[in-house]
């Protein structure tokens, strides 16, 4: 594995990722198709984002990909707050991890 493969970020990224796939299907079997698929497609967007960041060729390039990425993890503690909101059940540790990605991200963009 090289180093950027096991960087936190990025291993942090791609298992939440895997985790809202996860619970998107719940909220699909449940018919939550909508908020489903918006869900899921910034959720996974996070650790795609990442992942382009530290292929990046500058500078500027690998704050604007990280700064993508917590752009998507703010959208989706959006979608998991409005999911607790109208009442439904949101693993706990999904809003913390995602919260965890966001102060991790911030922490990269301000030290980069």
């Amino acid at each position: 594995m090289s180093k950027l493969e096991n960087s936190p970020i990025r291993i942090k990224s791609f298992q939440f990722a895997c985790e809202i796939v996860h619970y998107c299907d719940v909220l699909k079997n449940n018919k939550d198709f909508e908020i489903a698929s918006q869900l899921l497609k910034s959720g996974t967007s996070i650790g795609a984002n990442t992942r382009e960041a530290q292929r990046g060729v500058s500078t500027k390039d690998f704050k604007n990909k990280f700064g993508i990425a917590l752009k998507e993890a703010d959208e989706t503690k959006y979608w998991l707050e409005i999911l607790e909101a109208t009442g439904r059940e949101v693993p706990k540790d999904l809003m913390e991890k995602c919260e965890e990605l966001m102060r991790i991200l911030v922490a990269i963009i301000k030290n980069s």
